[in-house]
């Protein structure tokens, strides 16, 4: 039987995972997602631990996954992704040296911190990439609940890298694209060619979601106020002006805006290369008007991707907004045969 990964995410909405062979060609064996009770988490953040072991047992029992052991991936508006150039030099004295060279770009002193750097390009002695940095506690929160359920964490993963990765399956070889993983609450930008990542924002964006509307208890007002989330076709390229102008929530007006913005702001970067697709994906895409609004924002094309899209399937499909989520997590797992 071959190997298998199982990615995790931990979001406010629910905890969520897949099981992906490691193979030329993996597939989906197994995925799972338990919604999570109110205060119990923000996204990438444990705020109730007892709430997420019980979630954490339900998860597994509910999908049988065999392994006792993940890569976590998160996302959350308190992990900075920004572009940085350093002086080339071996990995271990870069990661002596990181610390002090980037603590006036921190939020949080960088002894809190944890620090990483994805090179893109060495130019003479200069190496360009990206720096990542999450809070360590926050990432220690998670490692030690996981543990308490006997639930070993193998790596760490920034979820847009697997969003990166993800796209390989939907794009050329040379091709940049850009992927939107709209959440409840967080949405990626990512910018990457061949599955490495260019470009990465993470923006705190509260959608009008399916799982935000139950867990509040305001189904009944989701569908009569704000009418039920939209079912998006998966692979349909859509374009700017091909879809009628409808009145937005502030939200959806505030999604369609703030990508535009990053996009845009990607786009004035010195050797960026013109996009050909956008890739859209995330529960945040079903709320009503976004995909409209999103489409009618942009000046590039725009394609909806699920789980089915990125990866073969072993597994049923999943149904409702499972198959937009599963991008992420399943991108996650990709960098496992990687």
């Amino acid at each position: 039987m071959a190997r298998t990964v199982v990615a995790l995410e931990v979001t406010e909405e629910s905890v969520r995972a897949a099981e992906v062979t490691v193979a030329r060609s993996p597939q989906l064996v197994g995925y799972g997602e338990v919604p999570l009770p109110a205060d119990a988490a923000k996204d990438s953040e444990i705020i109730d631990p007892g709430a997420i072991a019980v979630a954490l047992r339900q998860l597994w029992t509910g999908a049988r996954f065999k392994a006792k052991e993940v890569t976590l991936g998160v996302a959350s508006r308190r992990i900075l992704v920004r572009e940085y150039t350093t002086q080339a030099m071996r990995p271990d004295l870069l990661r002596d040296a990181l610390p002090y060279q980037v603590q006036d770009l921190l939020p949080v002193p960088a002894s809190q911190a944890v620090l990483d750097f994805f090179p893109l390009s060495q130019e003479g002695d200069q190496v360009s990439g990206l720096l990542v940095a999450a809070v360590s506690e926050s990432i220690e929160q998670i490692i030690s609940t996981l543990d308490k359920v006997k639930i070993r964490t193998r790596h760490v993963d920034l979820t847009s890298f697997g969003l990166a990765r993800a796209s390989t399956a939907v794009s050329g070889p040379g091709e940049s694209v850009a992927v939107v993983f709209v959440g409840d609450h967080t949405t990626q930008v990512v910018v990457a060619r061949g599955g490495v990542p260019q470009f990465v924002r993470i923006l705190p964006i509260d959608m009008p979601t399916a799982a935000v509307a139950r867990r509040s208890g305001q189904v009944e007002h989701l569908l009569v106020e704000q009418h039920a989330p939209e079912t998006i076709p998966a692979g349909a390229i859509r374009t700017r002006g091909t879809q009628r102008g409808i009145a937005n929530s502030p939200a959806v007006t505030d999604l369609a805006g703030r990508v535009r913005s990053t996009l845009s702001f990607f786009a004035t970067r010195p050797g960026a290369v013109p996009l050909s697709t956008v890739l859209v994906s995330g529960a945040g895409i079903a709320a009503e008007g976004a995909l409209a609004a999103l489409t009618n924002a942009l000046d590039v094309p725009i394609r909806v991707i699920t789980v089915a899209d990125v990866i073969g399937m072993k597994a049923a499909l999943p149904t409702g907004d499972l198959p937009l989520n599963l991008v992420s997590t399943v991108g996650i797992a990709l960098g496992e045969g990687q």
